[in-house]
């Protein structure tokens, strides 16, 4: 029955599987243990170090007792429900559909802090749908497009969480507006040298559908505070 069932999902299309993702499958309470010796403790240590790497890629639960079964199928060699192609296949077919839910709700969730942003007072709206608002003014010169300027920055995301920063490193940071994410290059020169601007930048103006390492997610809306130290030439 098990093979069945699993063979099944490899031919399933992608649709069955993002309505299979929206089902939150019922956890089973989680016994009190203790590790007795070596091998308990290193194997509570295989277990969390998957998990946690699962859980970065998006998967936020599974069948345990189905995956306990796969793992003791494979350490006592014996044969396996479906074969390690069609493993594959079914991985692949269940993290794209858990990536494109993800997106959607990350892109849903931006468009509404934006749309409930750009209200705010003081808040400006560009053309492209760039916002921002003037955290200090200057009477120093523009960047040109190609400029190389200096500037003082942290970045945000939505939620808070601090993904960059150039005061905790202690330097400010060179670089050249024709070599930046759009958001950063209209945005820093609408300043003015001496000038702190906070930016919302929309995922199209910045690192869009692909992210930028692990530490931004695709789609995401950015906030950057800027200190423009030098212009440039």
């Amino acid at each position: 029955m098990i093979r069945k069932t699993i063979l099944l999902l490899i031919i399933a299309p992608l649709a069955t599987f993002a309505q299979n993702a929206k089902k939150a499958p019922v956890k089973q309470p989680i016994n009190s243990f203790v590790l007795k010796n070596g091998m308990d403790t290193a194997s509570y240590a295989f277990g969390l170090k998957i998990a946690t790497d699962l859980k970065n890629r998006g998967v936020d639960s599974l069948n345990y007792s189905i995956w306990s079964m796969a793992m003791q199928q494979v350490f006592e060699n014996k044969k396996p429900e479906i074969s390690q192609e069609q493993a594959q296949k079914v991985i692949t077919l269940f993290m794209s559909s858990r990536e494109e839910e993800n997106s959607k709700t990350i892109i849903a969730e931006g468009d509404k802090y934006l749309a409930e942003n750009k209200t705010k007072p003081g808040v400006v709206t560009t053309n492209s749908g760039l916002q921002y608002i003037i955290l200090k003014m200057a009477d120093g010169r523009k960047p040109k497009p190609d400029a190389e300027v200096t500037v003082h920055y942290k970045g945000t995301l939505l939620n808070g969480k601090q993904f960059d920063s150039s005061y905790d490193r202690g330097e400010p940071l060179s670089l050249q507006l024709s070599k930046v994410i759009p958001g950063w290059s209209e945005g820093v020169q609408l300043m003015q040298e001496g000038s702190k601007y906070k930016f919302f930048v929309p995922w199209k103006l910045g690192y869009g559908p692909q992210g930028a390492g692990g530490d931004i997610p695709p789609y995401s809306v950015l906030i950057f505070e800027i200190e423009l130290l030098n212009a440039g030439k």
